[in-house]
Protein backbone atom coordinates (compact mmCIF):
# COMPACT_ATOMS: atom_id res chain seq x y z
CA UNK A 1 0.00 0.00 0.00
CA UNK A 2 1.46 3.34 -1.05
CA UNK A 3 2.00 6.09 1.49
CA UNK A 4 0.07 9.38 1.12
CA UNK A 5 3.33 11.32 0.86
CA UNK A 6 6.86 9.95 0.45
CA UNK A 7 8.43 11.34 3.60
CA UNK A 8 11.58 9.49 4.53
CA UNK A 9 11.34 7.70 7.86
CA UNK A 10 13.76 9.63 10.11
CA UNK A 11 14.76 6.37 11.78
CA UNK A 12 15.94 4.89 8.48
CA UNK A 13 19.40 6.45 8.82
CA UNK A 14 20.78 6.01 12.31
CA UNK A 15 24.06 6.67 14.08
CA UNK A 16 25.77 4.73 11.28
CA UNK A 17 24.95 7.48 8.75
CA UNK A 18 27.73 9.57 7.28
CA UNK A 19 26.28 12.79 8.63
CA UNK A 20 24.03 13.98 11.42
CA UNK A 21 21.53 16.79 10.96
CA UNK A 22 20.58 18.35 14.27
CA UNK A 23 17.28 20.26 14.19
CA UNK A 24 16.65 22.54 17.17
CA UNK A 25 12.87 22.51 17.59
CA UNK A 26 13.11 25.00 20.47
CA UNK A 27 14.82 27.47 18.11
CA UNK A 28 11.98 27.05 15.59
CA UNK A 29 9.48 27.74 18.38
CA UNK A 30 11.46 30.79 19.52
CA UNK A 31 11.48 32.10 15.94
CA UNK A 32 7.72 31.56 15.76
CA UNK A 33 7.11 33.47 19.02
CA UNK A 34 9.41 36.27 17.84
CA UNK A 35 7.48 36.67 14.60
CA UNK A 36 4.11 36.43 16.35
CA UNK A 37 5.16 39.23 18.71
CA UNK A 38 6.35 41.34 15.78
CA UNK A 39 3.09 41.12 13.82
CA UNK A 40 0.58 41.28 16.70
CA UNK A 41 -2.36 41.82 16.68
CA UNK A 42 -2.16 39.95 13.37
CA UNK A 43 -1.83 36.17 13.57
CA UNK A 44 1.27 34.20 12.63
CA UNK A 45 0.77 31.01 10.67
CA UNK A 46 3.46 28.57 9.54
CA UNK A 47 4.47 27.30 6.11
CA UNK A 48 5.50 23.64 6.42
CA UNK A 49 5.51 22.68 2.75
CA UNK A 50 8.37 20.64 1.25
CA UNK A 51 8.60 18.58 4.45
CA UNK A 52 9.03 21.76 6.53
CA UNK A 53 11.74 22.99 4.16
CA UNK A 54 13.52 19.66 4.45
CA UNK A 55 13.67 19.56 8.24
CA UNK A 56 10.76 17.19 8.89
CA UNK A 57 7.12 18.22 8.73
CA UNK A 58 5.92 15.85 11.45
CA UNK A 59 8.18 16.97 14.34
CA UNK A 60 8.18 20.61 13.21
CA UNK A 61 4.39 20.88 12.89
CA UNK A 62 3.87 19.17 16.23
CA UNK A 63 6.27 21.59 17.93
CA UNK A 64 4.62 24.62 16.34
CA UNK A 65 1.12 23.42 17.21
CA UNK A 66 2.19 22.91 20.81
CA UNK A 67 3.63 26.44 20.75
CA UNK A 68 0.23 27.88 19.78
CA UNK A 69 0.26 27.98 15.98
CA UNK A 70 -3.24 27.31 14.66
CA UNK A 71 -2.87 27.80 10.89
CA UNK A 72 -0.57 25.90 8.55
CA UNK A 73 0.22 26.23 4.84
CA UNK A 74 1.36 23.48 2.47
CA UNK A 75 1.78 23.42 -1.31
CA UNK A 76 0.33 20.08 -2.42
CA UNK A 77 -2.78 18.11 -1.54
CA UNK A 78 -0.77 15.08 -0.37
CA UNK A 79 1.20 17.33 1.99
CA UNK A 80 -2.10 18.51 3.43
CA UNK A 81 -3.30 14.92 3.93
CA UNK A 82 -0.06 13.99 5.69
CA UNK A 83 -0.31 17.04 7.93
CA UNK A 84 -3.96 16.38 8.79
CA UNK A 85 -2.99 12.88 9.90
CA UNK A 86 -0.92 14.41 12.72
CA UNK A 87 -3.01 17.49 13.57
CA UNK A 88 -6.53 17.68 14.94
CA UNK A 89 -9.46 19.23 13.09
CA UNK A 90 -9.15 22.41 15.14
CA UNK A 91 -6.09 23.42 13.07
CA UNK A 92 -6.59 25.13 9.71
CA UNK A 93 -4.58 23.64 6.84
CA UNK A 94 -4.42 25.63 3.60
CA UNK A 95 -3.30 24.03 0.32
CA UNK A 96 -1.62 26.77 -1.69
CA UNK A 97 -1.81 25.07 -5.10
CA UNK A 98 -5.57 24.91 -4.94
CA UNK A 99 -7.88 22.12 -6.10
CA UNK A 100 -6.62 19.75 -8.81
CA UNK A 101 -9.41 18.43 -11.03
CA UNK A 102 -11.40 15.63 -9.44
CA UNK A 103 -9.98 16.06 -5.92
CA UNK A 104 -12.76 18.12 -4.35
CA UNK A 105 -14.10 15.23 -2.27
CA UNK A 106 -10.59 14.52 -0.94
CA UNK A 107 -10.36 18.07 0.41
CA UNK A 108 -13.66 17.55 2.21
CA UNK A 109 -12.65 14.18 3.63
CA UNK A 110 -9.50 15.60 5.22
CA UNK A 111 -10.90 19.01 6.18
CA UNK A 112 -8.42 20.87 3.97
CA UNK A 113 -8.86 24.42 2.74
CA UNK A 114 -7.90 25.04 -0.89
CA UNK A 115 -6.47 28.37 -1.99
CA UNK A 116 -8.37 28.92 -5.24
CA UNK A 117 -6.01 30.38 -7.84
CA UNK A 118 -8.07 30.87 -10.99
CA UNK A 119 -11.64 31.27 -12.17
CA UNK A 120 -11.96 27.58 -13.04
CA UNK A 121 -11.10 26.50 -9.49
CA UNK A 122 -13.58 29.06 -8.20
CA UNK A 123 -16.32 27.71 -10.43
CA UNK A 124 -15.63 24.06 -9.54
CA UNK A 125 -15.61 24.80 -5.80
CA UNK A 126 -18.83 26.78 -6.14
CA UNK A 127 -20.44 23.89 -8.03
CA UNK A 128 -19.38 21.50 -5.28
CA UNK A 129 -20.99 23.68 -2.63
CA UNK A 130 -24.14 24.06 -4.70
CA UNK A 131 -24.44 20.32 -5.33
CA UNK A 132 -23.94 19.52 -1.63
CA UNK A 133 -25.99 22.51 -0.51
CA UNK A 134 -23.18 23.27 1.91
CA UNK A 135 -21.00 26.37 2.11
CA UNK A 136 -17.49 24.87 2.28
CA UNK A 137 -14.55 27.04 3.31
CA UNK A 138 -11.88 28.09 0.82
CA UNK A 139 -9.29 30.78 0.30
CA UNK A 140 -8.85 32.95 -2.78
CA UNK A 141 -5.56 34.23 -4.16
CA UNK A 142 -5.13 37.29 -6.38
CA UNK A 143 -2.07 37.95 -8.52
CA UNK A 144 -0.96 41.47 -7.58
CA UNK A 145 2.09 41.59 -9.84
CA UNK A 146 4.14 38.40 -9.56
CA UNK A 147 2.53 36.68 -12.57
CA UNK A 148 2.55 33.37 -10.79
CA UNK A 149 -0.36 32.00 -8.74
CA UNK A 150 -3.65 33.81 -8.32
CA UNK A 151 -6.50 35.34 -10.25
CA UNK A 152 -4.99 37.80 -12.71
CA UNK A 153 -6.20 41.02 -14.26
CA UNK A 154 -7.42 39.09 -17.31
CA UNK A 155 -9.85 37.11 -15.13
CA UNK A 156 -11.29 39.89 -12.99
CA UNK A 157 -14.26 40.46 -15.29
CA UNK A 158 -15.26 36.81 -14.83
CA UNK A 159 -15.59 37.29 -11.08
CA UNK A 160 -18.99 38.85 -11.71
CA UNK A 161 -20.18 35.32 -12.48
CA UNK A 162 -19.14 34.06 -9.04
CA UNK A 163 -21.78 33.87 -6.35
CA UNK A 164 -19.72 34.42 -3.20
CA UNK A 165 -22.64 33.39 -1.03
CA UNK A 166 -22.50 29.79 -2.32
CA UNK A 167 -19.19 28.96 -0.62
CA UNK A 168 -17.42 30.36 2.42
CA UNK A 169 -14.29 32.40 1.55
CA UNK A 170 -12.27 32.62 4.77
CA UNK A 171 -8.98 34.04 3.42
CA UNK A 172 -8.00 36.32 0.57
CA UNK A 173 -4.28 36.43 -0.15
CA UNK A 174 -1.48 37.36 -2.52
CA UNK A 175 2.27 36.89 -2.57
CA UNK A 176 5.08 39.44 -2.74
CA UNK A 177 7.74 39.09 -5.43
CA UNK A 178 10.46 41.36 -4.03
CA UNK A 179 9.93 41.44 -0.25
CA UNK A 180 13.61 40.62 0.37
CA UNK A 181 14.49 43.91 -1.37
CA UNK A 182 12.72 46.44 0.88
CA UNK A 183 13.12 49.46 -1.40
CA UNK A 184 11.92 47.73 -4.56
CA UNK A 185 9.00 49.59 -6.17
CA UNK A 186 7.13 46.31 -6.65
CA UNK A 187 6.43 46.06 -2.90
CA UNK A 188 4.41 49.27 -2.75
CA UNK A 189 2.71 48.48 -6.04
CA UNK A 190 1.60 45.05 -4.84
CA UNK A 191 0.41 46.49 -1.53
CA UNK A 192 -1.78 49.01 -3.34
CA UNK A 193 -3.14 46.36 -5.71
CA UNK A 194 -3.94 44.05 -2.81
CA UNK A 195 -5.91 46.76 -1.01
CA UNK A 196 -8.04 47.15 -4.14
CA UNK A 197 -8.53 43.48 -4.96
CA UNK A 198 -9.32 42.25 -1.47
CA UNK A 199 -12.34 44.53 -1.46
CA UNK A 200 -13.88 42.21 -4.04
CA UNK A 201 -14.38 39.70 -1.21
CA UNK A 202 -15.63 41.76 1.74
CA UNK A 203 -15.64 40.58 5.36
CA UNK A 204 -12.81 38.14 4.72
CA UNK A 205 -9.46 37.78 6.49
CA UNK A 206 -6.49 38.77 4.34
CA UNK A 207 -2.82 37.82 4.03
CA UNK A 208 0.02 39.28 1.98
CA UNK A 209 3.32 38.83 3.82
CA UNK A 210 5.54 35.77 4.12
CA UNK A 211 8.95 35.77 5.85
CA UNK A 212 10.57 38.86 4.32
CA UNK A 213 7.27 40.70 3.92
CA UNK A 214 6.84 40.69 7.70
CA UNK A 215 9.83 43.03 7.97
CA UNK A 216 8.46 45.57 5.48
CA UNK A 217 6.26 47.00 8.24
CA UNK A 218 2.79 46.88 9.74
CA UNK A 219 1.10 47.90 6.49
CA UNK A 220 1.97 44.51 4.99
CA UNK A 221 0.77 42.36 7.93
CA UNK A 222 -3.03 42.44 7.49
CA UNK A 223 -4.77 39.61 9.41
CA UNK A 224 -2.29 36.75 9.13
CA UNK A 225 1.31 36.33 7.95
CA UNK A 226 2.81 33.16 6.43
CA UNK A 227 6.48 32.76 7.43
CA UNK A 228 8.45 29.85 6.09
CA UNK A 229 12.22 30.17 5.84
CA UNK A 230 12.40 32.62 8.77
CA UNK A 231 11.02 29.91 11.07
CA UNK A 232 13.87 27.65 10.01
CA UNK A 233 16.65 30.16 10.62
CA UNK A 234 16.99 31.74 7.18
CA UNK A 235 17.62 35.48 7.09
CA UNK A 236 14.43 37.31 5.99
CA UNK A 237 16.38 40.61 5.81
CA UNK A 238 19.37 39.80 3.57
CA UNK A 239 20.84 43.32 3.75
CA UNK A 240 20.86 43.28 7.56
CA UNK A 241 21.95 40.93 10.36
CA UNK A 242 19.77 37.86 10.69
CA UNK A 243 17.09 38.44 13.38
CA UNK A 244 16.25 34.73 13.55
CA UNK A 245 17.88 31.98 15.61
CA UNK A 246 19.91 29.32 13.85
CA UNK A 247 17.99 26.05 13.72
CA UNK A 248 20.30 23.44 12.24
CA UNK A 249 23.73 21.96 12.68
CA UNK A 250 25.06 19.56 10.05
CA UNK A 251 27.93 17.40 11.22
CA UNK A 252 29.84 14.98 9.02
CA UNK A 253 31.98 12.10 10.19
CA UNK A 254 35.65 11.69 9.35
CA UNK A 255 36.07 8.42 7.47
CA UNK A 256 39.75 8.78 6.59
CA UNK A 257 42.79 10.95 7.37
CA UNK A 258 45.97 11.09 5.34
CA UNK A 259 49.18 13.02 4.71
CA UNK A 260 50.06 14.40 1.29
CA UNK A 261 53.18 16.09 -0.01
CA UNK A 262 53.59 19.51 -1.57
CA UNK A 263 52.50 19.42 -5.20
CA UNK A 264 49.91 16.64 -4.77
CA UNK A 265 46.54 17.03 -6.48
CA UNK A 266 43.27 16.75 -4.55
CA UNK A 267 40.00 15.40 -5.95
CA UNK A 268 38.35 15.20 -9.36
CA UNK A 269 39.79 17.49 -11.99
CA UNK A 270 42.84 18.21 -9.79
CA UNK A 271 41.26 21.56 -8.94
CA UNK A 272 43.52 22.02 -5.89
CA UNK A 273 47.27 21.54 -5.67
CA UNK A 274 48.92 21.30 -2.25
CA UNK A 275 51.18 24.28 -1.64
CA UNK A 276 52.93 22.46 1.22
CA UNK A 277 52.93 19.14 3.04
CA UNK A 278 49.38 18.77 4.37
CA UNK A 279 47.11 16.57 6.44
CA UNK A 280 43.61 15.90 5.14
CA UNK A 281 40.33 14.58 6.49
CA UNK A 282 37.75 12.91 4.25
CA UNK A 283 34.15 13.59 5.34
CA UNK A 284 31.29 11.30 4.29
CA UNK A 285 29.02 14.02 2.90
CA UNK A 286 28.71 14.93 -0.77
CA UNK A 287 26.44 16.35 -3.41
CA UNK A 288 24.15 13.30 -3.14
CA UNK A 289 23.41 14.66 0.34
CA UNK A 290 22.54 18.11 -0.96
CA UNK A 291 25.99 19.58 -0.37
CA UNK A 292 26.55 21.28 -3.72
CA UNK A 293 29.62 20.98 -5.98
CA UNK A 294 29.46 24.78 -6.14
CA UNK A 295 30.99 24.83 -2.63
CA UNK A 296 34.20 23.29 -3.94
CA UNK A 297 37.34 25.15 -2.81
CA UNK A 298 35.20 27.94 -1.32
CA UNK A 299 34.03 27.26 2.22
CA UNK A 300 35.39 26.04 5.53
CA UNK A 301 34.15 23.76 8.31
CA UNK A 302 35.06 23.58 11.97
CA UNK A 303 35.84 20.96 14.59
CA UNK A 304 33.80 21.13 17.81
CA UNK A 305 37.08 20.41 19.59
CA UNK A 306 38.81 23.43 17.97
CA UNK A 307 36.00 25.85 17.01
CA UNK A 308 38.37 28.74 16.36
CA UNK A 309 40.30 26.99 13.59
CA UNK A 310 38.67 27.04 10.12
CA UNK A 311 39.11 23.87 8.07
CA UNK A 312 39.15 24.74 4.40
CA UNK A 313 37.33 22.55 1.88
CA UNK A 314 39.90 21.47 -0.69
CA UNK A 315 39.14 20.17 -4.17
CA UNK A 316 35.77 19.30 -5.63
CA UNK A 317 32.85 18.00 -3.62
CA UNK A 318 32.23 14.41 -4.70
CA UNK A 319 28.96 12.48 -4.70
CA UNK A 320 29.56 10.97 -1.25
CA UNK A 321 32.52 12.83 0.22
CA UNK A 322 34.46 16.05 0.62
CA UNK A 323 38.00 16.83 1.73
CA UNK A 324 39.08 19.22 4.51
CA UNK A 325 42.45 20.68 5.45
CA UNK A 326 43.28 19.66 9.04
CA UNK A 327 46.99 20.54 8.83
CA UNK A 328 46.75 23.13 11.60
CA UNK A 329 45.09 20.80 14.11
CA UNK A 330 47.04 18.60 16.53
CA UNK A 331 47.52 15.25 14.81
CA UNK A 332 46.49 13.12 17.76
CA UNK A 333 43.40 15.24 18.48
CA UNK A 334 41.47 14.59 15.24
CA UNK A 335 40.84 11.00 14.25
CA UNK A 336 38.60 8.79 12.13
CA UNK A 337 35.06 8.82 13.54
CA UNK A 338 35.27 12.38 14.85
CA UNK A 339 32.55 14.82 13.81
CA UNK A 340 33.10 18.04 11.89
CA UNK A 341 30.46 20.80 11.72
CA UNK A 342 29.73 21.69 8.12
CA UNK A 343 26.70 23.95 8.66
CA UNK A 344 25.97 25.73 11.93
CA UNK A 345 26.70 28.90 13.84
CA UNK A 346 30.09 29.26 12.12
CA UNK A 347 28.62 28.86 8.62
CA UNK A 348 24.91 29.55 8.12
CA UNK A 349 22.66 28.41 5.30
CA UNK A 350 22.70 31.98 3.97
CA UNK A 351 26.51 32.06 3.94
CA UNK A 352 26.53 28.82 1.98
CA UNK A 353 23.90 30.17 -0.37
CA UNK A 354 26.07 33.15 -1.28
CA UNK A 355 28.92 30.85 -2.23
CA UNK A 356 26.63 28.82 -4.49
CA UNK A 357 24.91 31.89 -5.97
CA UNK A 358 21.55 30.74 -4.64
CA UNK A 359 19.29 31.30 -1.61
CA UNK A 360 18.98 29.71 1.81
CA UNK A 361 15.68 28.13 0.78
CA UNK A 362 17.47 25.92 -1.74
CA UNK A 363 20.15 24.92 0.77
CA UNK A 364 17.54 23.81 3.31
CA UNK A 365 15.26 21.94 0.93
CA UNK A 366 18.22 20.17 -0.70
CA UNK A 367 19.55 18.61 2.50
CA UNK A 368 19.61 14.92 1.72
CA UNK A 369 17.71 12.00 3.16
CA UNK A 370 20.83 10.06 4.15
CA UNK A 371 21.47 12.11 7.27
CA UNK A 372 20.61 10.82 10.72
CA UNK A 373 18.15 13.51 11.81
CA UNK A 374 18.27 14.35 15.49
CA UNK A 375 15.60 16.61 16.99
CA UNK A 376 16.59 18.53 20.11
Amino acid sequence: MSQPYPFIDPTLFTQHAGGELYVDLSAIVQNYHSLQKKVAPAQCGAVVKANAYGLGMVPVAKALAKAGCKEFFVAHLDEGIALRNILGKEYLIYVLHGVPYGTESIFLKHYLIPILNDIHQLQRWSSLCKDHQTSYAAGVQFDTGMSRFGIGQDELSNLQQVDWSIFHPILVMSHLACADTPNHIANQHQLEQFHILKQLIPNCRSSLAASSGIFLGNDWHFDIVRPGVALYGGNPTPSQPNPMKNVISLQGKIIQTRHISKGAFIGYGASFTATKDMRLALISIGYADGFFRAFSNKISATSPKFPGTPLALLGRVSMDSLCLDITNLPEVAIQVGDKIEIIGDHCSIDTLAQEADTIGYEILTSLGNRYHRIYT
